[in-house]
């Protein structure tokens, strides 16, 4: 388990969560004025619902539970993601989120990490969103350039 080590050494198998929060609407509002998505069911004070991409902000709600010492020697550099929504993600309704990191693998000097994640709502267990996602841990450019 990942737990309060660096992002850079998750590994296969590794858990990432469950996290449960509610989702606010000012975090939704300041989400969606930040990348220009204007729309009242996003923006609205009624039926307010997260926008599709504010789903990568979960993978970092769990990178920060489960990875509290930051993300390690290097960045991250985030490659790849599909998303499947099953259900809208409704502001105030309690969330659960959690992932599992289902391959960690090295391409042309590269490490790679894949995690599958899955919202759920909290009180029915009510699949929102299932995401897989891949991102570069580390490379090894600069040893290249020198």
């Amino acid at each position: 388990m990942a737990t309060g080590r660096y992002v850079s050494d998750l590994d296969s198998g590794d858990l990432l969560g469950p996290v449960e929060y509610t989702l606010s609407a000012f975090a939704v509002r300041e989400y969606c004025h930040a990348v220009e998505l204007h729309q009242d069911y996003f923006q609205g004070v009624e039926n307010q619902i997260a926008p599709p991409t504010l789903v990568h902000l979960e993978k970092l709600r769990l990178y920060r539970h489960a990875c509290p010492a930051g993300t390690g020697p290097s960045a991250r550099v985030h490659v790849e993601y599909d998303a499947t929504f099953h259900d809208a993600v409704k502001v105030g309704e309690p969330l659960r989120v959690q992932g599992k990191v289902t391959e960690r693998f090295n391409k042309r000097g590269r490490d790679y990490v894949q995690i599958d994640m899955e919202v759920r709502a909290a009180r029915d267990n009510r699949l929102l969103v299932s995401y897989r996602d891949t991102v570069i841990l580390s490379y090894q450019a600069r040893e290249s350039a020198a």
